[in-house]
């Protein structure tokens, strides 16, 4: 399906009208700060306040010209001000405002990127309730290993996303501090109560030590969270992707009316969201490189970081929620055939319930070495056009002997490999809320 990468909401925050408006913000606040310390007039900062404008399209005009983001604005804003123009921006450097501004912005983002995980966790727990006990092949190395519940793959995928959640909380706080502290970062020509005034006023903290820019090391936590939550999307349409594949069939990503698989083949239904959010995610890994690649900066500060991050921070959080929003929709809608899982449960002619028969007989006296090469031997001559495992088993002695037909039946019940949900369930704090 065609749908817009930037949701309205997104597309706000990282418009250039936003980011220019939390400059402002800072520096109406730093002039008030420094009224306050009695440095400008009270009414200069009262007239910057009520009268401080700009123009995307006037900023863009000065930009061309001065080659200098930070100085177009302070100029495009001085020209809606008079004499009380002086003391705007006043011993303030470029990056005090931007840094400033970007972690407000991130918080922005990152507020909507936790609503995405919400939305998240609270499909997959409806999906792992509904399918609690439906039984499905588990596999490992891509062959049939045993039994599992389909319930407790939406389950892993519900706590990974609570962790994600988690990391995306934590990755905010990282970079919810502000920096107005100079050109080099030791208040030469600022007092420290301005920071602290304005990054109160912006629930910011104030960086405790910083140079010329806040440190790298916070951004590229929070980019390199926005991989995280990109490879936890990615495992889980990767695994969507494999149930869907013809030989399977066991789950599909939904397939609308008037959707097209292909253009020559009118049969195909193609897991194009999952293969979608795949690709994605290999370039939220990509910005995560670039991130840590920011951390080490010439000195008191270098400008390599800055034209990086003008592609890496709006795009990482517009993908990851874009992405969230994808994966929200194809968990919701999704086609789940547990008669197909039922079938694929017999195509190794119960060769996956080996370990229950192994076990069995270790329970009733048989060494383990013995049992496991006894079970082994059959499991290798079974086939599907040819003897069936558990005849094999029932033609050696010590498994007539020591089972029977009864006990080895019991040991085919895939009933028994669920019984322990319950209790992982509990665990997860996984109940329904009715």
């Amino acid at each position: 399906m065609i749908e817009r990468y930037t949701r309205p909401e997104m597309e706000r925050i990282w418009s250039l009208e936003n980011r220019f408006q939390k400059f402002l913000q800072v520096e109406i606040l730093a002039a008030e700060a420094w009224a306050e310390l009695g440095v400008i007039p009270v009414e200069a900062a009262r007239l910057i306040r009520e009268k401080a404008r700009f123009s995307v399209a006037r900023i863009e005009e000065l930009e061309r010209e001065t080659r200098h983001d930070v100085v177009a604005f302070t100029r495009c804003v001085a020209e809606s001000l008079g004499e009380e123009g002086r003391w705007f921006h006043y011993g303030l450097t470029s990056y005090d405002v931007v840094d400033t501004a970007l972690a407000v912005l991130l918080q922005e983002a990152a507020a909507l990127i936790k609503e995405g995980l919400a939305e998240l966790v609270s499909v997959l727990k409806e999906q792992a309730l509904r399918h609690k006990h439906t039984p499905v092949a588990g596999r490992t190395h891509g062959v049939h290993a045993e039994p599992t519940s389909l319930g407790l793959k939406f389950a892993l995928w519900m706590a990974e996303a609570e962790r994600n959640l988690e990391r995306v909380e934590r990755a905010a706080a990282a970079i919810r501090v502000g920096k107005l502290s100079g050109a080099v970062g030791n208040f030469a020509q600022i007092d420290p109560f301005v920071e602290e005034y304005v990054c109160g006023k912006l629930g910011l903290a104030a960086a405790p030590v910083s140079t010329q820019v806040l440190q790298r090391d916070r951004h590229a936590e929070f980019v390199t969270t926005m991989a995280l939550v990109g490879a936890s999307l990615e495992k889980i349409a990767l695994e969507i992707r494999n149930l869907q594949r013809t030989e399977v069939g066991e789950l599909e990503e939904p397939f609308y009316r008037g959707q097209k698989g292909s253009s020559a083949m009118p049969h195909k239904r193609n897991p194009v969201t999952c293969e979608q959010i795949c690709g994605l995610a290999r370039l939220l890994r990509g910005y995560a490189g670039a991130a840590l690649e920011n951390v080490a900066l010439w000195h008191e500060r270098d400008i390599s970081h800055s034209s990086v991050e003008r592609v890496i921070l709006p795009d990482s959080t517009i993908l990851a929620d874009y992405m969230l929003r994808q994966a929200v929709r194809v968990i919701r809608d999704l086609q789940i055939y547990p008669e197909r899982m039922a079938r694929n449960l017999e195509l190794t002619g119960g060769l996956i319930y080996s370990q229950r028969v192994l076990l069995a007989l270790v329970e009733r006296g048989l060494s383990r070495e013995a049992a496991y090469d006894l079970v082994q031997r059959c499991a290798m001559a079974a086939r599907p056009d040819g003897p069936a495992f558990r005849e094999l088993l029932l033609q050696e002695p010590p498994v007539r002997e020591l089972l029977g037909p009864a006990g080895l039946a019991a040991c085919f019940d895939p009933a028994f490999y669920l019984r322990r949900v319950d209790l992982i369930y509990r665990r997860l704090g996984l109940r329904s809320e009715k």
